[in-house]
Parts: C-alpha cells; sequence; structure tokens
C-alpha cells in the first residue's frame, strides 16, 4: 500500500498535520535535515517544495524561498539525489510539490521512476490541467504507484469535485480560499461556510486543508472540517528566521497553541 494510504488507514481519530518547506532553502544541503526533523517531531506528511522561477499560487513567503533555493543551486536531480540518501531513514509519506514545467522537462516517466527511488510517494502539480492528469500523468503514476493529489479551491464546482473524487486516490487538498498562499489570523464565515459544504458531501477521498493556517484558529477551524491540515509559509517563515528546523517547529508548535 502506497503510504499516503497507510497514513490515512491507521490514523484512527487523529487529525494529521502536513507540513511544506522548500527544498534548498535556506541552505542548500539541509533537505535530509528537515525531513528528519519533522518526522522525529511527529507530523504525518512532509510536502518537499521543488523551487520554480515563477511560483503563481505562491505568495511572496514561498516566493521568496524558492528565489533563494535556486540561487543555492537546488535542482530536481540535486532533490532527487538528496531524497534517496535519506530514504532508509524515512517513515512518514513524502509529497513533491512543484510547477509542470520542471517536470515536463525532466519527463513524467523519469520524474516518477526518480520518485520511487528516492522514496517519494505522491505528487502536488498545482497548475496540471485535469484533463493532461487524466490522460497524460495518471496512467504513468499509477504504473508507479504513485498518488497524484488534486487541489479544490471555493470556486470548484461541485461536479467537478466529484469528478476529482472519483478519479484521485490519497487525499484531496483543500484550498481554503482562491488566493495565493500566505499566513493568515483566522477564517471568515465564508471560509468556513465552503469548509462544511464541502464536509456535507461525503467526499470517498480525505481532505486537507491548506493555505493560510499559522494559528490555533486556523488550525482547529480547519480540522474541525477536514482529516487534517496543512501548514507551509509559517513554517517556511520560521525556518528561514531560526536557520533550524528542529527550533522552527518548537516555535511553530507554540504558535499553534495561542489564538
Amino acid at each position: 500500500m502506497n503510504k499516503i494510504n497507510e497514513v490515512f488507514a491507521r490514523r484512527g481519530n487523529k487529525k494529521l498535520l502536513s507540513l511544506y518547506y522548500c527544498a534548498g532553502a535556506p541552505t542548500l544541503e539541509g533537505t535530509g535535515d528537515v525531513i528528519l526533523a519533522m518526522q522525529r517531531r511527529g507530523i504525518d506528511f512532509v510536502e518537499v517544495g521543488i523551487p520554480f522561477s515563477d511560483p503563481l499560487a505562491d505568495g511572496p513567503v514561498i516566493q521568496t524561498a524558492a528565489t533563494k533555493a535556486l540561487r543555492n543551486g537546488m535542482s530536481l536531480r540535486k532533490l532527487f539525489a538528496q531524497l534517496r540518501e535519506v530514504k532508509e531513514q524515512v517513515r512518514i509519506p513524502l509529497i513533491l510539490m512543484g510547477y509542470l514545467n520542471p517536470i515536463l522537462k525532466y519527463g513524467i516517466e523519469a520524474f516518477c521512476q526518480s520518485c520511487v527511488e528516492s522514496g517519494v510517494s505522491g505528487m502536488i502539480i498545482p497548475d496540471l490541467p485535469f484533463r493532461d492528469y487524466l490522460d497524460s500523468v495518471k496512467p504513468v503514476a499509477d504504473r508507479y504507484g504513485l498518488r497524484v493529489i488534486m487541489l479544490i479551491t471555493p470556486e470548484t464546482s461541485e461536479e467537478r469535485i466529484r469528478f476529482i473524487d472519483d478519479n484521485t486516490d490519497g487525499f484531496i487538498y483543500m484550498v481554503s480560499s482562491a488566493a495565493i498562499t500566505g499566513a493568515q489570523k483566522s477564517f471568515d464565515e465564508q471560509k468556513q461556510e465552503y469548509f462544511r459544504r464541502i464536509d456535507a458531501m461525503n467526499l470517498r477521498n480525505p481532505r486537507m486543508i491548506g493555505f493560510g493556517i499559522s494559528n490555533k484558529q486556523t488550525l482547529k477551524a480547519a480540522q474541525g472540517h477536514a482529516t487534517g491540515a496543512i501548514i507551509g509559509s509559517k513554517f517556511v517563515t520560521l525556518l528561514d528566521e531560526t536557520q533550524d528546523a528542529d527550533l522552527a517547529l518548537d516555535r511553530l508548535f507554540a504558535a499553534l497553541e495561542r489564538e
């Protein structure tokens, strides 16, 4: 069974937590240390960002991290090499999150093969058109046992959400708002209504809510309407400030206890 599915199968009533960070930032060689620190501290999934020069869905925090990572010399080939070095130590699922252009340049088949060789369980490609996913990516990913996670937003129609639910496996990434990434202090009633609406659809796949989670209030709201939450910008900021994954995690957990 794919590691992503295993986590959901054995979670019981636990609310899951996934963290994102950009590979190559703040340091080029820190990939393995960050992943292993997250594993030690009980994080359920790690989303490893593939830096790209034009990250359209990302806010200034992750854009800055991607720019720094590229200047540090991070590349997809370098990332796969780093992941292979820690593969035997990593037990939690790794999910690569990146834009389509670098993956196409690498080659879909080669990308999926490298994912398996380096211990990656799935991928999130925000700008991958769903038709291209069905026609070109899903058949290859399925052959390698990889999960392709698709995103939905408050503007995604019910028909499309059900179509995504029927044609994906792993989980659905539920974007909290139709906006770029970035920490928020609270989710307004409009977002809460969106959470309730999707919750009431009784989808087959579990859902993880991301974008904007940075404190106790946003975390509880996300976990109250989904299987778990995804945190990106807040952790990326703390990692850049501390230059130390364990210290960044300490500060993140402290922030998640505050209203």
